[in-house]
Parts: C-alpha cells; structure tokens; sequence
C-alpha cells in the first residue's frame, strides 16, 4: 500500500487541472475535484482495469461520477490516463462543440460510461452496470472462463443521497446483493445551499446497512491513501453485498474557501488560484500544468489496462473453440447486432382476427421473440399482471441465494420504484450487451421523467411498456388516467413514442424499438380491447403514419392514434350513414417517425384541399402539427366503466361526428392548405 510523492504530485495535478479548466471557462465547479483528487486517484491507479485506447472493452471496469457537476475530476482523470482527451479539450472545457461538456456526457467523452448531472441519476445507473454485468457474466461465463467479472465504481455526494432515486436504487442494489458494485460517497457535509446541517442530518450510514448494504468509513479522505485503499479492498472481499464506503472529505481543498458552499460551484478567485498552484509545488504563473512524472505513473496504469485487455482477448478466442455458440452470441451482442431473422417472430393480424389490447398484443410480441432476442431483458415496477411483461418460461434475475431466481434470469422485478426503475435501465443499456424494457402504467411513466429523459439524451436503446394508456382504464379515475403524458413525451428530443391501434401497430413499434440503437422508445398501450384494423400492416405502420380509410372525394380528414382510430373509423361509417358525409382516417402510431417521412408521402396521407380533424383522449397540444382543428381532453379524466367514460367526454361516433361536421362547415369556401404545408419545411 505503499505511496510515493509521485502519488501526491498527481493528486495535486488533478487538483490543479480542474481550477485552471474553471477559471478560463469562468464557470463549473472546482471543489469536488479538489476534495476528491486523492479517492479517485486510489481508484484508478490501484484498483480499475481499463484500457484508455479502447474504452469499449467489454471487461472494463466501470466508473461513475455520480455527482457530475463535479466533472473536472472525471476529465482530470481520463486526460492524464491517456484517453483521446488533450489538455486542449480540458482548456475547452464548457465551450461550445468541446467533448468536456459542463455535466459528463456519455456519446462526446471517450471514457465517460454514463450521461449525469441531475444528481441521483449516475448512482442509479451504477445500479444497472452492476446488474447487467451480473447476468451476462450469468450467461457466459464457464468454468476456467471468467469473462465477464468486472466491477462498477461510482462516486456520489450529498445531492444524490438525498435524492429518492438514489434511494429506490439503492433499495433495489441491496435486495439484489450486486457485489459487483462499490459506491464511494463523498462526505463533504456541503450542497449548493451551504451546509448540510440546514437540511439533510440523517445517518447515511445506517441508511445503507438497513437495504443490505456492506458499509465503510473512511474518516480522513484528504491524506489517508492507504486507509481509502484498505476500505475499497474489503469491499471487494464482501461477494453478496454492494458495498458503500463513506470518506470524509473537505470540499476545495487546498483553497481559502475550503470546507465551505463558497468553493461548490464557483471557480477560484485569480489569488486564490495561484495560493493553491504555490501550496503545492506549482508555478502560480503556469496553466494546465502536468508533470511528465505524472504522466509517467498514470501511463504505466495504462499499460498494464492494455495488456489485460490483450490477455482477455486470448481467453475471448480459446472461447471461441470450446463454446462457439456462446462466443457468437457474445460477439453479436458487442458490435450491437441483433439475431439474424428475429424479425419474422413478430405476430401479424389479418381483420378477422379478434380484438385484443395492446397489453396483451404486446405481452404476444414477447412471447413470440425471447428465444429470438436473447438479449432483452424486461420488467415492471411492480405491474407484472398489468403491464403483461413477462413471458410464461421467464425466470426472474435474482439472487441464487434466495431461490426466487438466478442472475441469468431475463425477467427485473424493479418494485414500486419507477424512478429507479428507468435509471437502472438506462445503466444496463449503457453496459453493452443488452436490451431493458420496462413497465408500468403510462401515467406513471411521468414518475420516471427524469431518467426517461437521459435515456433521449444518452442514446439509450430502452423499451418503456407504458399500459393503461388513456381514459380506457376507466375506473381507476382521474389519478392513474394520463392527460398530458404524450404530449410531455412527445416534444422530448430523440424519443419515439409509439400508441398503436392494433396488433401489427404493436408489433411494428417492437420492431422499430428493438432496431433503434440509439434512441428510447415508449409503447402506450391500452387496457381495453382494440379491434384490428382492415388496412394496418407492419410495414405501413413503420412509415409511422398511414391511411386507415381511404375514400374519394372526402369532406375531412379524421387523423388519430391508439384506441381512438377504430372509433374514427367507426364515425365515419357513422357519417356516410347518418349525414351523407365522406370522411377518410389516418392513423398516426408514431409522430416521430411519421415526421421524418418525405413530404410527398406525408402528403399522401394528410392531403391539401381537406380539412383534418385529430382525435385523442388526451392532452390536444402538439396536434396542431397533423390537424386544423382538434378533438381531445384538456382536463382530468372520470372514474367509472371505460365506455362510460368515453361517453361522457363524447368520444363516440356520434361525438366525433358532431366535430367533424363543425369543421367541414368552418373550413367550407376555403382553399385548405394541409397543417404538413409549413414555412420552415425547405429550412429542415
């Protein structure tokens, strides 16, 4: 355990990176890098295995910077290491276009694992690392073939800790004795508001040891190396639990502000700086300063990272001859394929077949296509008979020890923590060999907003099985119905949310899911049964719009989604027989898709010279993109039997008819211009 005073000099050089990046951006946050130099140096220069010129190897060790104002650290680290990280992109740092963005991002820095910055996040994500490294070490390890055996490091602070998503996570860590994970909090009694003592006083302790975890403290995080590096080598000995070491450290440190909120998220003072660099061993005149010493040490690491990854890929290979199939499917999951063919699993519908809701279409898909896609792993917070997410052979991902499972199991049980839930799922996307879907009931998909919207931003390939989509759920009331869920949802950037109309709709939105690398997806899904269209078929559901109903010479155009289409077409035959009008029906299962279409089809569908009318049970903004008028809920649903429900808000052919005739009399001696016609479409 012996430290030399090349260990400290890098220490230092962390210390000083992260005051000079803030000082020439004029902004971020200095102190947790400073209070933090010495853990992580332990971390990476003791205990990580990595390889800085390929971060993608698959049994990397993990590292997490939970609380990612504190990113300094994080950048710091991976220039000094070796990762395609200049001292001009730290000098970057903040600035447009650089890869040192103000919070870690995981698709700009090499070596960044997850995306973090709203605080909870990144602990939660350390979560999902650590299980989907459980189940594919499950998977593919054999005897004298330890694969897949890393661990997941992650740093946390005050914030997170008092953030609930940390909290369901945590709970679910400890349930699932992920011994694998070893989350290090920073204990520096100080949050953006000052001390701690104004507003979180609990013992975080005892908090972890009561959800099963193994504890630690370290009580001087400033100058104890080897005290921190004895407390993370225990941890690593405890197999059954995760573990949390708690080090006590001074915010700043090194600075005139040390120990206090004035230092969190503020850069140095020009004075102040230069103290710090003189302090220890620097030229208060120089700027991002690394000693070639420094350089040297983290680049032996590195070396050593790199001839791991070189041993790995031996056994990787001596693997191949004794288990080929195992290594194929490994080695198909890396590069991010899926299995050839997978797609012809998926069920198609013809019109006679009978009505289903998509819950239960949906809950078909995965029956059809497990075995296909050995790689999904799905879920439900606590939903599993409602959400129908588990397929019949499934068995449940837990620990062996309590004889509910193992950890090749394909199937979470996240409990009531959706929050956690779509973090956690956004980890085990981030670890690289598998593909979440999780469920819950579509209202509460707002629960998970936070980590829903890190899924968009981190390019996540997640699968929210979102049921209960509507007013449908009928009794449940007001509470559970969603109103503005999709319209939330829908204006969130590089997200499809899909709400099919019927089987080949849904079956459609899992294809599209499931080849989508990069981008989550949301399946609104219903309660009620759904009739299967006449003109639906995968093929024209995945251009994410569609004519449902075609007729010549119509007066409107009735444009809807999910439950509402088969009503639309259920007015129209109500109109032709009732008031002699001609209405033509499109369905819409995808605005995003359906948006990127090109504009002579899209014109196809929603044509000039005709007045459209949309028809939603929810939220009406955001259709103004599709329709001239819209028929929607902007208020809070009912409790009572769904029809009734329906009923009640008139959203029934007759109530529908009512509308769509209010709209061919406003637009008639007008020269109707399709809403797809727009100023800004040649700008695109």
């Amino acid at each position: 355990m012996g430290y030399s005073d090349v260990d400290q000099l890098a220490i230092n050089t962390i210390r000083i990176l992260a005051v000079d990046a803030t000082s020439r951006a004029n902004s971020g946050h200095p102190g947790a890098p400073m209070g933090l130099a010495p853990l992580s140096h332990v971390v990476f220069n003791k205990f990580m295995n990595f390889n800085p010129k390929n971060p993608k190897w698959l049994n990397r060790d993990r590292f997490v910077l939970s609380n990612g104002h504190g990113c300094m650290l994080q950048y710091a680290l991976l220039h000094i290491y070796g990762y395609a990280l200049s001292l001009d992109d730290l000098k970057s740092f903040r600035q447009i276009d650089s890869i040192t963005p103000g919070h870690p991002e995981a698709h700009d820095t090499p070596g960044v694992e997850v995306t973090t910055g709203p605080l909870g996040q990144g602990f939660a994500n350390a979560v999902g690392l650590a299980i989907a490294q459980a189940h594919t070490g499950a998977v593919f390890n054999k005897p004298g073939y330890d694969l897949v055996d890393n661990y997941t490091y992650c740093i946390f602070g005050d914030g997170c800790a008092m953030e609930g998503i940390a909290s369901e996570a945590a709970s679910s860590a400890g349930h699932l004795q992920l011994g694998n994970l070893i989350c290090l909090y920073d204990d520096n009694h100080i949050s953006i508001d000052g001390d701690t003592a104004v507003a979180f006083t609990e013992d975080v302790t005892k908090r972890f040891e009561s959800y099963g975890w193994h504890t630690e403290w370290v009580k001087d995080g400033d100058h104890d190396l080897a005290g921190i590096e004895a407390a993370i080598q225990r941890a690593k000995e405890v197999k059954d639990k995760p573990s949390m070491i708690k080090i006590t450290t001074t915010i700043g440190f090194g600075s005139k502000l040390q120990g206090t909120g004035g230092v969190h998220g503020n850069p140095l003072k020009a004075d102040d700086a230069q103290s710090v660099k003189k302090a220890f061993g620097f030229d208060p005149e120089q700027s991002f300063a690394v000693p070639q010493q420094v350089y040297d040490l983290c680049n032996k690491r590195a070396a050593e990272g790199a001839a791991k990854e070189q041993e790995w890929n031996a056994l990787f290979e001596k693997y191949a001859s004794e288990y080929p199939a195992e290594h194929a499917d490994l080695a198909r999951r890396i590069s991010g394929k899926l299995p050839e063919g997978w797609e012809k699993n998926l069920p198609r519908y013809s019109p006679s077949d009978p009505a289903v809701a998509s819950r239960k279409l949906s809950e078909t898909v995965l029956e059809k296509i497990y075995e296909a896609v050995p790689e999904l792993l799905s879920g439900s917070a606590d939903l599993t008979g409602s959400n129908n997410t588990r397929w019949k052979a499934a068995v449940d991902f837990q620990p062996p020890s309590t004889g509910l499972g193992d950890y090749a199991g394909r199937y979470l049980r996240y409990g009531v923590r959706e929050h956690g839930m779509a973090a956690i799922m956004n980890g085990i996307s981030a670890y690289g060999t598998l593909i979440p879907a999780g469920g819950t009931f579509l209202n509460f998909v707002s629960y998970a907003a936070g980590a829903v919207r890190l899924s968009a931003l981190s390019h996540h390939r997640t699968l929210y099985i979102a049921t209960h989509d509507s007013i449908g759920l009928g009794e449940d009331g007001p509470t559970h119905q969603p109103i503005e869920t999709l319209a939330h949802f829908r204006a969130l950037p590089n997200i499809m949310v899909w709400r099919p109309a019927d089987g080949n709709e849904t079956s459609a939105a899992y294809y599209s899911a499931l080849t989508s690398h990069s981008t989550p997806s949301i399946l609104a899904l219903t309660r009620q049964n759904l009739p299967q269209l006449e003109a639906s078929t995968i093929e024209k559901a995945l251009r994410g719009g569609y004519v449902a109903l075609e007729a010549e010479n119509a007066n409107v155009t009735l444009v809807s989604t999910g439950s509402e289409v088969s009503l639309c077409i259920d007015a129209a035959k109500y109109l032709k027989e009732q008031h002699n009008v001609v209405a033509r029906v499109v369905s819409v299962p995808c605005f995003e898709i359906f948006d990127v279409q090109d504009k002579e089809y899209r014109l196809s569908v929603i044509p000039d010279g005709i007045p459209s009318l949309s028809v939603e049970v929810m939220s009406t903004l955001g259709w103004d993109r599709y329709s001239h008028e819209q028929f929607g809920l902007n208020r809070f649903g009912a409790s009572g039997p769904y029809k009734e429900v329906y009923k009640k808000f008139e959203f029934t052919p007759e109530g529908i008819s009512k509308r769509a005739i209010a709209t061919i009399d406003f637009y008639k001696g007008y020269k109707v211009r399709s809403p797809i016609n727009r100023a800004f479409q040649q700008l695109i």
